[in-house]
């Protein structure tokens, strides 16, 4: 009887081997083939399950992590929220530093996990005391037994995606991939997977997606850390104030900037186009795209690939609200995609 069962020993189990979906409504105006790696399919609903479950198993090989260890991690939410479904199954305990940018319902979530959570300010520099950063750092030195994570300083971010995305992509294109865009936070995805892809193929044009208010694209671009480019923007997971060194500069061929705006926008037109509720940042990655075709990046014979990351539930309360999309003045009497599709009968 037992061998007749067919399920997996737990959730874990089901992260990677996501599906790359073809994109049609979204991009027919555009010239190429274009498909979506959709990390929503993972169980913890986003790309970092990853790097999660890659991280701790090294860490639990090299001995670094034994049992009733604690680990810490700074996080926009995705990465926090894996790391608690990892420790839930593997039996630690999990302590996150989240940004204030994250959304209500990230930090729900990552409650809803059993993770202890510290909410820290976002708009403050990386080496404040108050910084997620820096949070996670003196927790990580008042905690016996702890292990931080620190996924931008740490290569195992990029090694998870070497090991997994990048070769699920080769072997989904058979081969054919000619761009692969990728929005950069940690950076850890877009590099771990261009190395790979390079690797196979060193003509694959890899584009990173990153924010208006974020360092990265002129660092890449002057290897010149700017203060004067920061400033404070809303799109979570994308982009960043610091250099994280799980970015791998060399791998990326160019960056594009996106508004928060028109990336908020772009999501919830995925949602009604192809019927893929994700979130801010898959927005943003397919703003990018769009951009990129007006530059002409893409010919008939383009075979690209844009990971988007995670799931629209963690966004209720931001893009997928007309209450927020208001407030935020990204709302007007051209953009009211929702209201009007909902009627009370009373």
């Amino acid at each position: 009887m037992k061998d007749s069962i067919q399920a997996h020993d737990n959730v874990l189990a089901l992260i990677g081997n996501t599906p790359l979906i073809r994109l049609n409504k979204i991009t027919k105006d555009m010239k190429g083939d274009f498909f979506a790696k959709v990390e929503a399919f993972n169980p913890g609903h986003s790309t970092k399950d990853r790097i999660a479950l890659h991280i701790i198993e090294e860490a639990e090989r090299k001995g670094i992590l034994t049992p009733g260890d604690t680990i810490i991690e700074t996080t926009s939410g995705n990465t926090g929220f894996s790391i608690a479904m990892v420790s839930i199954i593997k039996g630690y305990d999990c302590i996150l530093a989240v940004s204030s940018k994250s959304s209500k319902d990230k930090i729900s979530m990552l409650n809803a996990m059993g993770a202890k959570v510290y909410v820290c300010p976002a708009h403050v520099a990386a080496d404040d005391p108050r910084s997620y950063y820096e949070v996670a750092k003196k927790l990580h030195s008042e905690i016996k037994g702890s292990v931080y994570i620190n996924q931008y300083f740490n290569e195992l971010n990029m090694d998870a995606h070497y090991r997994t995305t990048g070769p699920e992509i080769w072997k989904q294109t058979a081969g054919k991939i000619t761009h692969l865009v990728a929005c950069s936070g940690t950076g850890g995805t877009i590099s771990g997977t261009a190395r790979f892809l390079k690797e196979q193929n060193p003509d694959i044009k890899i584009i990173g997606i990153d924010a208006y208010g974020s360092v990265l694209q002129k660092y890449h671009e002057t290897k010149e850390f700017d203060t004067n480019e920061i400033y404070p923007y809303r799109i979570e997971g994308l982009g960043k104030n610091l250099i994280p060194t799980a970015t791998d500069f060399d791998s990326i061929d160019r960056f594009v900037k996106v508004t928060d705006e028109s990336s908020a926008h772009t999501a919830r037109e995925l949602a009604r186009t192809e019927g893929l509720f994700l979130g801010y940042t898959s927005g943003a990655a397919i703003q990018g795209i769009k951009q990129l075709n007006e530059d002409n990046t893409f010919n008939k014979n383009s075979v690209v690939v844009v990971i988007l990351p995670d799931h629209g539930s963690r966004y209720m309360s931001k893009v997928y609200s007309d209450e927020w999309m208001t407030a935020q003045g990204f709302l007007d009497a051209e953009h009211q995609e929702v209201v009007e599709t909902i009627e009370y009968i009373k």
